[in-house]
């Protein structure tokens, strides 16, 4: 199989048209029928012809670019005090314990955002 690429994009639209009229897959597609025709002759498309195109291929257009998608950085609670001799215990413990619940909550979040 070759890898589809913007060179090779045109061919795959005609070996997938197969015989199909212009005017009815590139109505299908969303585009002029002109658009369709350039773009099957090796013209680059624009960024919203080459979505549509892509998206009526099935690909995916990160891959045909040759673009891995990034990852977001994952999310943590930090936090910095000044340096204070009067800090009780307790206010002390109260303080870790509110990051830490912060901390929790955010990776409870994350995990909850993986499943949709």
């Amino acid at each position: 199989m070759v890898t589809l690429t913007l060179q090779t994009l045109g061919r795959k639209l005609l070996e997938k048209r197969a015989g199909r009229g212009i005017r009815e897959v590139a109505a299908e597609i969303g585009v002029s029928p002109a658009t369709l025709s350039r773009v099957e002759r090796g013209h680059l498309p624009d960024l919203e012809t080459f979505g549509k195109v892509c998206k009526w291929l099935g690909v995916d257009p990160g891959e045909v670019l040759k673009v891995k998608p990034t990852v977001a950085p994952r999310p943590t609670a930090a936090v910095h005090f000044k340096k204070d001799r009067v800090l009780a215990p307790g206010t002390a413990k109260a303080l870790a314990d509110m990051i830490l619940a912060a901390q929790r909550a955010l990776m409870a979040s994350e995990g909850a955002g993986e499943g949709r």
